[in-house]
């Protein structure tokens, strides 16, 4: 097992709750929203939003569909959500990720915080591979400024999606 030597970060806040922001994590229908890439809608397949449970999705880019999925470890309603977050297959087994020539991970451990003041909800999240070799783990470090621009554009669209449930 790896150790974590260095860990993704991003922080964002929100004009709305604390419990809007985590339902937003915990609805299928939410989810399908906002969740993913930019301009990538997403299909939820299943959602069983408990510890132990799982969130698996279907991503479209154009004609190239892929899977995802989520294996919840520790949910704290409405404070904290902690997941296991893999590539995978239709099946929802977990696969190597599809970044043609790069060995990423196929275990990243995400943990995701809510504070909440006045009104205003800081959501912080943190990720670090596991079960991963130094190869693995060097891929995922090399990636920081992409994961940034992509949780930033995902984030962009839960900012969006909050603005329709307030």
């Amino acid at each position: 097992m790896s150790t974590v030597k260095e860990q993704f970060s991003i922080t964002r806040t929100f004009k709305a709750s604390k419990q809007q922001v985590f339902d937003a994590f915990a609805n299928a229908e939410a989810l399908a929203k906002w969740w993913g890439p930019a301009k990538m809608p997403i299909d939820v397949l299943q959602l069983d939003f408990r510890p132990q449970g799982i969130f698996h999705y279907s991503m479209k880019a154009g004609e190239v569909l892929r899977y995802g999925v989520f294996h919840y470890v520790t949910i704290e309603e409405p404070n904290r959500i902690e997941w296991i977050n893999s590539f995978a297959n239709e099946a929802g087994e977990i696969i190597q990720a599809p970044f043609p020539g790069l060995v990423f991970p196929k275990q990243v451990m995400n943990i995701l915080t809510l504070t909440e003041e006045d009104g205003i909800t800081t959501l912080h999240l943190t990720g670090y591979p596991i079960n991963a070799n130094e190869e693995e783990e060097n891929t995922y470090y090399s990636m920081f400024a992409s994961m940034n621009q992509g949780f930033t554009g995902t984030l962009d669209q839960l900012e969006e999606y909050l603005k329709t449930v307030q």
